[in-house]
């Protein structure tokens, strides 16, 4: 575990069905095979993330909604939950996450509640990755006012496409309001099918577009049955199975993530 900060990455867009989970779980696994510490914090109420790393929910266990909530009790370390693999460790989240939105609603601060769960173990990782929900929620509000670095995953698809630039005026009045520490660190073409001309006519226009164009990884993530699978299984693809297409991609995207660093 690195003594220096940890890179805080959230992972998000507000449109659902774009590879955010799949991301977050494959690209953790992946910098952990590249000998990188890495906790994923599953801010998503339907906890896809938690059981796709393997874990089961049981009885009183914290999770990060007693983070969001405050409760005094209960403190980052205590919701800290080691996977199966060395190294990649999950803060899991519940359903009653759904929840909080209302019940912060009157809360000063509220935006920041992640934040400050949080601040105390920056260091204790080499990567923070966060998995947010597929809405511009209070729930991802409060992911985006503690990370410093945004990946945008966007499936190869004219309305994954057409959504975007909505998302990057969120985190534009995020940086400017909230947290001026954000930048986007890049944009993933996901599940991006190599038979079909709508794949290739959208990663064309993400690689000819003004401001997408330059953030785009130069990985893309393919249509990969074997990723269903591994999330059915509740293990990352890359330790499911290691010469698929899906694990190859995560681990370019790993390699080419820890060389690149935000503007």
């Amino acid at each position: 575990m690195g003594n220096e900060e940890a890179r805080i990455i959230a992972v998000a867009n507000e449109k659902g069905g774009v590879g955010k989970t799949v991301t977050v779980v494959n690209l953790g696994a992946a910098l952990c095979q590249e000998r990188k510490s890495v906790l994923i914090v599953d801010m998503d109420p339907q906890f896809n993330a938690t059981r796709g790393l393997g874990v089961e929910l049981k009885g009183e266990m914290p999770t990060v909604y007693h983070l969001i909530k405050g409760d005094e009790s209960i403190k980052a370390p205590d919701t800290i939950v080691k996977t199966k693999w060395h190294g990649l460790d999950l803060i899991p989240s519940h359903v009653d996450l759904a929840g909080a939105e209302v019940e912060l609603v009157d809360e000063i601060g509220r935006e920041n509640k992640l934040k400050d769960a949080l601040d105390d173990i920056n260091n204790a990782y080499d990567f923070i990755l966060l998995d947010t929900p597929p809405s511009l929620s209070l729930l991802t509000v409060n992911v985006l006012a503690y990370a410093t670095e945004v990946l945008v995953p966007c499936q190869t698809h004219p309305y994954a496409y057409a959504a975007l630039e909505e998302l990057f005026d969120t985190i534009l009045t995020i940086k400017k309001n909230i947290n001026p520490h954000l930048s986007v660190i890049g944009v993933l073409a996901t599940l991006f099918d190599t038979r079909t001309r709508v794949s290739h006519s959208i990663l064309e226009k993400l690689k000819n577009d003004d401001r997408y164009g330059p953030l785009l990884f130069e990985t893309v993530i393919r249509v990969n049955t074997t990723i269903a699978e591994s999330a059915g299984v509740g293990k990352p693809v890359i330790f499911y199975r290691q010469n698929s297409y899906g694990s190859m991609d995560y681990t370019d995207l790993a390699k080419e993530l820890m060389s690149k660093h935000s503007a």
